[in-house]
């Protein structure tokens, strides 16, 4: 005999369609009412073992929808830790990317202002050095004519031993 609830249905269906149209009546049939009961009889005892299976499935496949529910809630959850995770990596990125611009800034700053002194001291040493230079240039110059005038003036006044000896000291007062 059949062994599914589906497999009994069809021959039911196929014993009523089948069935001998009673006399006058287009609608009205015979059927063999002992094949037809045992046919339901079959149906209903399917019934809590086709039921009984049917629920299995539908609690399996809940079962199996929770289980992926919960595991897309923890891939969602990953995720969304994930991409605070990159975004604090890039906002970091971008702090650390902002601090070096300004360090960097700083140390051109701090360069064009050392390099500004040093040559404003470079300017101010040799100016200095320039100053002491030309005062000691005048200072020989003065010194070479006060030489010569000396030299000049003792051959002048009639230095029979030769040229007289230049007196530095005497040179000073």
């Amino acid at each position: 005999m059949a062994s599914g609830v589906e497999e009994l249905m069809d021959l039911l269906y196929q014993m009523i369609d089948e069935a001998k149209n009673m006399p006058l009546s287009a609608d009205k049939c015979i059927i063999e009412r002992n094949k037809a009961l045992d046919l339901l009889d079959e149906i209903r005892g399917q019934f809590p073992m086709e039921l009984s299976e049917a629920k299995k499935l539908i609690s399996s496949r809940n079962d199996y929808l929770a289980s992926a529910k919960r595991e897309a809630d923890l891939i969602k959850r990953q995720a969304e830790e994930r991409a605070k995770q990159l975004l604090a990596e890039d906002e970091l990125l971008a702090q650390a990317k902002q601090r070096g611009n300004d360090i960097l800034r700083q140390a051109e700053e701090r360069s064009r202002e050392l390099r500004r002194a040093a040559n404003d001291y470079c300017e101010d040493a040799l100016r200095r050095t320039e100053e002491a230079v030309s005062e000691a240039y005048d200072e020989i110059k003065k010194s070479r004519q006060r030489f010569r005038a000396a030299v000049n003036g003792s051959a002048a006044a009639g230095n029979t031993t030769g040229s007289r000896a230049y007196d530095a000291a005497a040179d000073q007062s």
